[in-house]
């Protein structure tokens, strides 16, 4: 409670009429008052009542829904600095009294009941003598209490000047109560707002991914390697577990991420998929994560990242291994807490997202070499699944290309019924450094140069045996080591230079490569020679 200056005495008449003028000021005041102004205006409009009813203190309490005290409100003067005991709360008894839409009326401290000896025995160490307190009820309910009281002061409580103070007191607590409303229906609008972002950006990027849609059965095949692939990912689907997709470029390592989210119970919510390859150095940590507006020049506005769109959902993260050093400690921080911060931002933002990863490099020499951080790759193996090359499935190889001259004849308006044994042997023999993807383009490119119902090929593949016999090499180092580096060469397409490529893989520098290659007699089938002059990248 706040202690105020005590007016002069007046007449039960004068002080009635005055009440009732401030009943008919408050209401006309408080009901333009802005939600922001209202704690101003309930302190100025206490402070009148005291005036009004010549007592010195007096305060509202404001109850909750369950009936406590909510917060109190005092005059515009506070009596911190005179008397701090005087803010504090009313004893219980009144309290409880108040919070049952009782009226309380206490003209001296000799009035209170025995059950309120409590507030007897504080009244009378406080000096204070005459109480009042009005509590009002809005929609059935007790939201707020006006209490007034004074120090040395004895006086008597009339019914009028009681109904008028009850009537300040309901005054009081409508504008509380719509000021409770106005804050509770911004903040439904404001949380309507962000489901309504949050389902415009799943509706963008579901848009985006429809034309791109593959359905589980664009895994095709019955060989082994591919059966245990498969196998593997039915038993991580429905869990949460990480899952780190192994092998090849062209294996399909997207159709198997789409497969474990459609078999997962994460189904309902969208798959985003990310190529951190594609991605610039400067855009990634804004991509994954997201920015402010303002954040760097050319933020004109707020974006969500993907880890946001996918929350409750599956992110895919294809070519994890070109992921710069910098974020993945962020990207370390979301496994382990589902916690990052917008670029711009210090506000954390929480997600539940489970991550699939995907990459064609030796991530294992890649943290020996400490270009991958080993925590982060322990976080995302939790479950790795290696997807075979199609030379480790050539049985397939018959199914995957009647696939596709079903999935492309439509569009390419071509009536394909016929594929020549010795075609399909020829392909069967191939090494298909590209794998499936370069197998499904040498069949679109065969399909749109054929003009019967018969597939031809455009152009004969380069002769590249899919297995050298062993004896080829012997014993001899100079011929195991040419056998290696041609192995390899052939599953790289012939590429030195680059991130994946054949120097990487071996683990050496490509001017090195060059050297041995030309030492050991190893030439380009093609006859261009790729590895005799260095790249202008090397």
């Amino acid at each position: 409670m706040s202690v105020l200056s005590m007016p002069s005495p007046r007449s039960s008449e004068a002080e009635f009429e005055q009440i009732t003028q401030l009943a008919v000021s408050l209401s006309a005041q408080l009901t333009r008052v802005h939600t922001h102004e209202l704690e101003f205006a309930i302190a100025a409009a206490l402070q009148q009542v005291a005036v009004a009813t010549g007592l010195d203190t007096c305060q509202l309490i404001e109850f909750s829904e369950t009936g406590t005290v909510a917060s109190t409100h005092a005059p515009t003067r506070t009596a911190a600095a005179n008397d701090p005991d005087r803010s504090a709360l009313p004893d219980e008894w009144l309290l409880t009294r108040l919070a049952r839409g009782e009226v309380v009326a206490v003209s001296a401290p000799e009035d209170l009941p025995r059950e309120a000896m409590s507030l007897r025995h504080e009244t009378g160490q406080a000096g204070r003598s005459s109480i009042l307190g009005v509590p009002a009820s809005v929609a059935g309910r007790v939201v707020c209490a006006l209490v007034i009281d004074g120090v040395q002061v004895t006086r008597r409580w009339p019914q009028p000047v009681v109904e008028r103070l009850q009537l300040v007191s309901e005054i009081l607590g409508a504008a509380l109560q719509r000021h409770r409303h106005e804050s509770l229906l911004r903040s439904s609008v404001a949380e309507i707002e962000r489901l309504n972002a949050r389902l415009e950006a799943d509706n963008v990027y579901l848009k985006e991914e429809i034309k791109n849609y593959h359905d589980f059965d664009d895994i095709v095949g019955e060989s082994v390697a591919l059966r245990l692939a498969l196998t593997r990912l039915s038993q991580v689907a429905p869990t949460n577990s990480s899952v780190l997709l192994l092998g090849p470029t062209g294996t399909g390592k997207e159709l198997f991420a789409r497969a474990l989210h459609e078999r997962s119970r994460r189904h309902a919510r969208p798959l985003v998929r990310v190529n951190c390859a594609a991605l610039p150095p400067t855009l990634v940590e804004s991509e994954l994560f997201g920015h402010e507006k303002g954040a760097f020049t050319g933020a004109v506005g707020m974006r969500q990242g993907r880890f946001e769109l996918a929350d409750g959902g599956t992110i895919f993260l294809d070519e994890i291994g070109d992921l710069p050093m910098e974020i993945q400690v962020k990207f370390l921080r979301v496994l382990q807490e589902g916690e990052f911060e917008r670029v711009g931002s210090s506000r954390s933002k929480k997600v539940d997202v489970r991550v699939i990863a995907a990459t064609h490099h030796n991530l294992e020499a890649a943290v020996a070499e400490g270009r991958f951080r080993a925590d982060l790759y322990y976080r995302l193996s939790v479950y790795p699944i290696h997807l075979p090359s199609l030379r480790e499935r050539v049985d397939d190889i018959p199914r995957l290309v009647w696939f596709f001259i079903h999935r492309h004849q439509r569009d390419l308006g071509r009536q394909i019924t016929k594929v020549p044994q010795s075609l399909m042997d020829s392909l069967q023999r191939y090494a298909w450094p590209g794998n499936v993807r370069e197998l499904e383009n040498v069949v679109e490119r065969a399909m749109i140069a054929s003009n019967g119902d018969t597939l031809q090929l455009d152009a004969p593949l380069a002769f590249s045996p899919a297995r050298r016999e062993k004896a080829e090499a012997g014993d001899n180092l100079d011929a195991v080591q040419r056998a290696h580096i041609e192995n390899v060469l052939e599953r790289c397409g012939w590429r030195i230079n680059g991130i994946g490529n054949t120097a990487e893989r071996l683990g050496i520098h490509p001017n090195t490569l060059r050297f041995r290659m030309k030492k050991l007699g190893v030439v380009c089938p093609d006859g261009r020679g790729r590895h005799q002059q260095p790249s202008p990248s090397a």
